[in-house]
């Protein structure tokens, strides 16, 4: 599909788009992601419709613009967390030619690496929704709407919203870059792993990582830490603690919420033994999933 073909006609005609390929029906969910009662509940709308005054992307792209939905891809949603912090990568993925504010005409365009190439994807923007509440990603900001047009470009790529129900970060990161993957096992890793992290970070790398688990369950632990999950990496440094150096990771949760309680989480003692100019720079204590 042509996305400024579709568009001209659309806009010549005064019409909205409607994606024949991708249509606005419980098929584009996929049979088993839910209960049938629901399925048949569920309403498309467009944001337009949605809220007053929509925008494809507010005051820049954030991985905190994220929110997990419904649906388990926290696997793609960490990657694409990961993404938004390499903004050079950022707009391969996401054109900056589309809005809802000039030339609107229902229709957006994606882009993902696929064998070898970007493939352009086209989607309209009809966003299921069950019981007047998002059913997949949905924005903090109620009115920005990249990361549920994304996921939804994301679930026709892949066939469905279904398909989207578990999967491999590492596959996600390759789709939306066109990199080459790397994988260290924490059962085994490299002595010099903390050396390796730092590295990619100051080499501009996307990186994740995932616990063990049954992804469908969700079961969040003691310390606040969730089976079966993908994470963002986010940061890596090495900072001066007590007579020596510390190397702390930090890590985003694609929920939006739900952190570490454990050493050198938001509200450990280890801060107060860190100096105030690397705690000042470091430390972000909210909760906003993100944690060290």
């Amino acid at each position: 599909q042509d996305f400024r073909e579709l568009r001209a006609l659309c806009l010549s005609q005064g019409l909205l788009f409607e994606d024949a390929t991708f249509p606005a029906h419980s098929s584009s969910i996929g049979a088993r992601l839910l209960p049938q009662e629901e399925l048949w509940q569920i309403q498309w709308k467009r944001p337009t419709e949605l809220q007053r005054n929509p925008y494809l992307i507010m005051d820049g792209v954030s991985r905190f613009d994220i929110m997990q939905g419904e649906i388990g891809d926290c696997w793609m949603l960490a990657a694409l967390g990961s993404l938004t912090l390499r903004k050079q990568f950022l707009e391969n993925v996401l054109p900056k030619d589309q809005g809802f504010q000039d030339d609107y005409a229902g229709i957006f365009h994606f882009r993902f690496w696929q064998y070898g190439e970007w493939v352009d994807v086209v989607i309209d923007d009809r966003l299921p929704i069950l019981n007047g509440r998002y059913l997949f990603v949905h924005p903090r900001t109620s009115n920005e709407f990249w990361p549920s047009l994304l996921e939804k470009a994301y679930a026709k790529l892949r066939g469905s919203y279904q398909n989207l129900n578990g999967g491999y970060l590492s596959d996600a990161l390759v789709d939306l870059t066109g990199g080459v993957q790397v994988q260290f096992s924490l059962r085994d890793p490299p002595p010099d792993l903390e050396e390796i992290l730092k590295a990619a970070d100051r080499s501009q790398c996307l990186m994740g990582c995932s616990t063990p688990g049954q992804a469908r369950r969700n079961i969040e632990l003691k310390n606040g830490i969730v089976q079966g999950h993908a994470y963002t990496i986010t940061g890596a440094v090495k900072i001066p603690y007590k007579n020596g150096w510390k190397h702390i990771i930090r890590i985003w949760n694609p929920w939006g919420h739900g952190e570490w309680k454990g050493p050198w989480s938001d509200n450990s003692h280890q801060w107060d033994r860190v100096e105030p100019k690397y705690r000042e720079a470091l430390l972000r204590n909210k909760d906003d999933g993100e944690f060290w």
